[in-house]
């Protein structure tokens, strides 16, 4: 039988390959978002980057220094190497990720609201800058995706055993045993092989889920449903194997929302579903809606003991635009 041991969630943002200083270049690309990528405040209401300029601005401006940056950076460089070096000192035989997917594979032609991974091995591509990208961005994107293409391995015989499993428990996950040619995994997945499995490379089965992109958002019950029906998977799985659940995105962004991201680690630590749930959907759109991630992978591991958490106010722009950067552990 299979056995869930660790639990791990991490943020995935650029702005942890980014020089600090570098933070509030992010300015132009905040205030461009468009209508599926909308700046979301502590309400839940979409905004305009210049209406929250005139409300933030003082309250943040504190966080806009190059000390905090840098402190705030080094934290966050600091959880990954703890969380790599974690990951790679304990036995496992699989890695599940729980990502999503922000129409780098799936798009409006075929938009799945859960697809799991279940070919032999996936491909990582180096990042493809199109033309006349900037070049600090084009960086942080290469620094994310590792150089030369490289072929991953899948706990195939795992994932198949989850997907049936979920198709006997009322749940119906889109399938891929393969990515259009010449595509890599992205940027959810790729994040967890280049940073946190720089040491040893477990494979990995990929879940992916669309949080970003109404109107098939799996809402948050749904979410702790997969990871529990995820968990009495690997549970029932005939051989013996010893399985991490990683959560890879969030906290809240691109309008950072440190009250939101308080709650959800709270709860992840009290092993609270209830506060989890009663999250408004409304706040959990745009980049916070990979909180999600954060909640599905709580449903598989409520069995595991709180460990460690950090968490950084990445706040790039007077907007208060940034990320709220956690990294966490149960096991």
């Amino acid at each position: 039988m299979g056995d869930i041991v660790f639990g791990l969630g991490t943020s995935h943002t650029l702005m942890l390959n980014e020089d600090p200083l570098d933070w509030q270049k992010n300015i132009d690309l905040d205030k461009g978002r468009g209508p599926t990528n909308l700046l979301i405040d502590e309400h839940g209401k979409p905004r305009f980057y210049d209406d929250l300029v005139a409300e933030r601005s003082a309250s943040v401006a504190p966080y806009l220094t190059p000390e905090r940056w840098r402190t705030a950076a080094e934290g966050a460089q600091h959880a990954l190497d703890r969380l790599a070096d974690t990951l790679a000192s304990i036995p496992l035989d699989a890695v599940i990720v729980i990502g999503d997917d922000q129409k780098e594979l799936f798009a409006t032609h075929n938009l799945p609201a859960m697809l799991i991974y279940c070919g032999e091995t996936i491909p990582l591509r180096p990042w493809r800058a199109p033309p006349n990208y900037p070049q600090w961005l084009s960086d942080a994107w290469r620094i994310h995706y590792g150089e030369g293409d490289r072929t991953m391995p899948v706990a195939a015989p795992l994932a198949r055993h989850i997907i049936e499993h979920l198709m006997e428990n009322e749940f119906d996950p889109a399938i891929a045993e393969n990515l259009p040619e010449g595509e890599g995994e992205g940027h959810a997945f790729g994040f967890v092989h280049t940073r946190l499995m720089k040491h040893k490379i477990v494979p990995m089965i990929p879940v992916f889920l669309n949080t970003f992109y109404p109107p098939n958002q799996p809402r948050a019950r749904r979410c702790v449903r997969l990871g529990e029906e995820i968990c009495r998977a690997v549970a029932s799985f005939p051989e013996d194997c010893r399985v991490a659940v990683v959560a890879s995105g969030g906290l809240s962004h691109f309008a950072l929302d440190i009250a939101l991201d308080r709650l959800v680690i709270d709860a992840l630590r009290d092993k609270d579903t209830g506060a989890l749930l009663s999250i408004p959907f409304a706040k959990l759109q745009s980049g916070s809606s990979e909180i999600l991630n954060w909640i599905a992978m709580h449903g598989a591991i409520k069995h595991l003991n709180f460990d460690w958490c950090d968490y950084f106010p990445g706040y790039r722009t007077p907007a208060g635009t940034g990320t709220g950067l956690a990294f966490g552990v149960r096991r």
